[in-house]
């Protein structure tokens, strides 16, 4: 990285360089007297540049006075910009103090800067300056031979100085903190300094992934922080310890709040500094695990210059920034004071939900709209999960459910939500069969129609609320009728929702999107459905909820039909099949998928209409001989459909096509295999190939 950009990294994208030169004080996008003439219209302003987020000047009263912040150095030092650019470089370095140096191969490297000094000498440091003694190779800090780092167990002085922001000796360890009892290096005059801790100036050391080591002197007068050993990269702290996927992550001003933030139980990274712009690549990978970027930095003026800036460089990512209602003040002003100050995690969360309710504040408007009225039923008519201990549905992830016309898709899962909606646990019997975790915190269950009409919606939902035992919708249970929709708004209703009954309710427990196929154009569009069940994924994962998609399609024996069925098949962690059996009324449903395990583990289960009841209720788990009839149906369906486009397949071969064409594990296509061989549907050739037995 060349020197210039160095600088407006250091500088926060040249806006300091500004502040340093312009003789003036002025706050970013408000117009403000030019001071190089008798200006008085307040024509001139300092602003961002969409394109390029650097910080430029322009005059409206007299465009001469318009450029970067190199321009308005170059004009205060009586320099060329064309000829003598490398000099102004160094002159804002050397004015501005930013410890920016060029070494032999004429590139230019950073050994300090605004917050982060580095260790300039004896003068610069502390009075404590001679060694009197080294320490020992354990001790040193390899690979950086000027400094060496001796450590101690933290102080119950220096435990009770975390304490205070809620980070305890555990928050400490698992973010690689250590206490240090002295520190010793040469200076760039060659000299010996040594920083010795004492109770009422302490040392700690932060370590992070890509063996940055970075000194912290939280009660020093002359330096806060200096490097002993630089990344070799971005300097990013808290990335190791952030979740896979996640809801939200915040971008704070330092690694105490990092830390601070943690231990309340929220994802937290720094940079080097808030007035740098954030690296993009970083912020790219971020955008890809995490619904939300927040931005929050402290609340004196720097911070609040910093954050907007960022907050515009980085839109493209819909990074926001939230602000703390502190005064900015030495003692009031990041997340860690905050803490320290007696605010709990339930406040910021109420800010959260506060900045999420505004971001949502026109587009509410339509999902609300969509929200059945419980207490206003329409005017026409009156209208997360195991089996037998078994997971087929879990937080994180999607669970399908699917059959055809008429089988009790609709009642089945009414029974899955009467589950998450009951104040008391509810029997399988009750859940046609399912065990359903009870939901005592009453976060949101929320149920999404793409087919019925508000009608039809409204008798479903009567269903499921006299299945759970209850006379009324209870509040943290909303269901949206979409089928006036478009299939666009239909998935943006489901993402706005989400995330506000997120915050509302503390949670969601469970997600029902019944006709998942309807939020595409065709489910045999191979792009649109992989697009399709990859965001419902992310979704899962943003909310920590089950999303059960309901898809009204027939299933080919273990094998679900169309691009979106193909897809629910790789990416689901259970799915289960309804179908209506021949000439008794029964409905039997059946494990096509199942995470951990083997469908063919988890019984066939029934449930049929009770006129008594005035519901489906569960008739049981189907004989041992039903079950294996079926499952030889089924396992022959499969056999018919992969020797249809081979004669013959090898068993490393046939594994690989079961994997592959089921989304099933090793073990489980192997024992596909095996019940294929001894029930007769394929058999073994003298050249040790398969292929399918002619009945």
């Amino acid at each position: 990285m060349d020197l210039k950009q160095r600088i407006l990294n250091r500088t926060g994208q040249g806006l300091d360089v500004f502040r340093h030169y312009l003789n003036v004080k002025f706050t970013p996008n408000k117009r403000f007297k030019n001071p190089y003439y008798n200006d008085t219209k307040a024509s001139c302003v300092i602003y961002v540049n969409k394109k390029t987020g650097i910080y430029m000047m322009k005059d409206f009263g007299d465009m001469e006075y318009a450029g970067d912040c190199f321009w308005l150095a170059a004009r205060e030092l009586n320099m060329d910009m064309k000829n003598d650019f490398k000099q102004i470089l160094r002159r804002i370095n050397e004015d501005m103090h930013l410890g920016l140096l060029m070494d032999s191969t004429n590139d230019y490297k950073t050994t300090g800067g605004e917050k982060y000094v580095a260790a300039n000498g004896a003068d610069s440091v502390s009075s404590r300056q001679e060694v009197a003694e080294k320490p020992t190779a354990e001790e040193q800090l390899p690979p950086q031979p000027n400094i060496k780092i001796s450590y101690k167990e933290f102080s119950e002085e220096e435990l009770k100085y975390w304490g205070k922001y809620g980070i305890k000796a555990d928050t400490l360890k698992r973010f690689k903190v250590r206490s240090a009892k002295w520190l010793s290096g040469i200076s760039k005059k060659d000299k010996p300094y040594k920083i010795i801790s004492t109770p009422t100036e302490p040392m700690f050391v932060y370590h992070t992934i890509d063996d940055a080591v970075k000194v912290y002197m939280p009660k020093s007068i002359k330096q806060r922080f200096l490097y002993a050993h630089r990344p070799s990269g971005d300097y990013v702290y808290g990335l190791e310890h952030l979740p896979a996927r996640g809801h939200m992550v915040f971008i704070t001003g330092g690694e105490k709040d990092v830390m601070s933030l943690a231990a309340h139980g929220f994802n937290a990274i720094c940079f080097n500094s808030e007035t740098a712009t954030p690296p993009i690549n970083i912020i790219e990978n971020l955008h890809r695990r995490f619904k939300h970027i927040v931005l929050l930095y402290d609340m004196d003026s720097t911070g609040k210059d910093s954050s907007f800036r960022n907050e515009q460089v980085l839109q493209a990512y819909q990074v926001m920034r939230l602000e703390l209602p502190l005064s900015g003040s030495k003692t009031e002003k990041d997340i860690s004071d905050f803490f320290a100050l007696g605010h709990t995690a339930e406040e910021l969360n109420e800010l959260i939900n506060e900045l999420i309710q505004k971001i949502y504040r026109k587009s509410s408007v339509i999902f609300k709209s969509c929200e059945l009225d419980y207490d206003n039923p329409p005017p026409e008519s009156s209208s997360v999960v195991k089996v037998n201990d078994v997971p087929v549905g879990t937080c994180d992830n999607l669970f399908c459910l699917t059959g055809g016309e008429g089988v009790g898709k609709s009642n089945f899962v009414a029974a899955i939500i009467s589950g998450s909606i009951a104040e008391d646990e509810l029997d399988a019997n009750r859940t046609l069969g399912l065990t359903v975790v009870h939901n005592p915190s009453e976060k949101a269950v929320l149920l999404f129609d793409t087919e019925q009409s508000e009608p039809q919606l409204y008798k479903n939902v009567r269903k499921a609320v006299k299945r759970a035992y209850l006379d009324t919708k209870p509040k943290f249970f909303h269901a949206y009728h979409l089928s006036e929709q478009s299939r666009k708004e239909r998935l943006d209703i489901i993402r706005t929702s989400l995330d506000v009954n997120f915050h509302h309710h503390g949670g969601i427990q469970l997600v029902v999107i019944d006709g998942v196929a309807d939020l595409v154009r065709s489910a045999n569009d191979e792009l649109e459905s992989v697009d399709l069940i990859d965001e419902l994924y992310r979704l899962a994962g943003f909310y920590h909820c089950c999303i059960v998609c309901v898809l009204h399609f027939v299933p080919n024996g273990m094998k679900l039909r169309g691009h979106i069925g193909s897809e629910l098949q790789r990416k689901a962690a259970g799915i289960l099949a309804i179908e209506k059996e021949d000439n008794t009324g029964f409905s039997n449903v059946k494990c096509i998928k199942v995470r951990d395990g083997s469908p063919l583990d988890i019984p066939l289960m029934s449930f049929a209409w009770d006129k008594k009841e005035d519901m489906f209720v569960y008739m049981g788990e189907k004989s041992k001989e039903d079950k294996e009839k079926q499952k030889v149906k089924d396992l022959r369906s499969i056999a018919q459909s992969i020797f249809e486009k081979a004669s013959s397949l090898t068993y490393g071969q046939l594994v690989t096509v079961i994997i592959n064409t089921l989304e099933v594990q090793s073990r489980t296509a192997k024992e596909y295999i095996r019940n294929m061989r001894d029930n007769g549907i394929i058999e073994q050739l003298a050249d040790k190939t398969y292929q399918l037995k002619m009945t």
